[in-house]
């Protein structure tokens, strides 16, 4: 039986035991997610709830009975967290990568994508396409999972994903800093019409609902792809992919280089 360790031979994030989940907490390791067996509070677990809440760290109160399950019947003792595959950057991570490069910010915002391989996919083909960053939310949306790290083939350790706890107010942020909002929808204009020049913000929607109708609120233009199909929709990380390196090839014809 475990006992108070994170669960590495099971190739999983999750860590397991009171004392596991303050020596994560001590380090300042990075935690996705808090989960509570309902009721429980006694002991240390207040201090740690309080701790992740101070660090704006998402708890959640599970079933007990789903916490044995996902510990594996491990001694879990009413907690366990989830831990990110990869530390989060800020913004000014971005802007700074950004200003390294003498480019205009190239960033990819995710409105409430769930899937850990179309995050991953996202991420891999932002790092190719020469983007500066990606942004996704606390809540709602997959966080930086070992599939998501899988999937991204190593373009974690060169790419800044920033996570927020509020997508909109971010994108306002951006605004501010002199970023250009584009969301992918259905009755946007053109694609391959779209003037990318300047600071870029790329909005990807959910796979099944799309772009939130306040982030499409947010956003300077809507950009749509042709769907010449019997289906009226991409995955979310191949439109990504599509727009991104529409965005690369307008930057490379720009500055007279060749993206190939």
């Amino acid at each position: 039986m475990k006992n108070e360790t994170t669960a590495a031979a099971d190739h999983t994030e999750l860590i397991i035991g009171r004392n596991a989940v303050l020596e994560a907490l001590k380090s300042e390791r990075e935690l996705n997610a808090l989960l509570v067996a309902k009721g429980e509070r006694v002991g240390s677990v207040g201090r740690i709830i309080a701790t992740c809440r101070d660090r704006g760290i998402v708890v959640k109160e599970v079933d007990k009975r789903k916490l044995d399950f996902l510990c594996g019947g491990g001694n879990h003792q009413g907690v366990a967290a989830y831990a990110a595959a990869h530390a989060y950057a800020s913004l000014d991570d971005v802007f700074a990568l950004a200003d390294d490069r003498g480019e205009a910010p190239f960033l990819i915002l995710c409105d409430n994508i769930e899937d850990p391989h179309n995050l991953g996919a996202i991420i891999r083909t932002a790092e190719a396409a020469g983007a500066h960053g990606v942004v996704i939310p606390k809540r709602h949306g997959v966080s930086l999972t070992w599939a998501v790290s899988k999937t991204a083939a190593g373009a974690l350790e060169y790419l800044p994903v920033v996570r927020v706890s509020n997508l909109a107010a971010a994108a306002d942020a951006l605004k501010a800093r002199g970023v250009w909002l584009y969301c992918a929808d259905m009755d946007g204009a053109p694609w391959c019409r779209t003037d990318f020049s300047g600071g870029v913000g790329l909005i990807i929607g959910a796979e099944g609902s799309g772009v939130s109708r306040l982030m499409r609120e947010k956003s300077d233009f809507v950009v749509s792809l042709p769907m010449k199909g019997k289906i009226n929709s991409l995955n979310a990380s191949v439109a990504a992919g599509i727009l991104m390196y529409e965005v690369a090839r307008q930057r490379g014809e720009k500055e007279g280089t060749n993206h190939g």
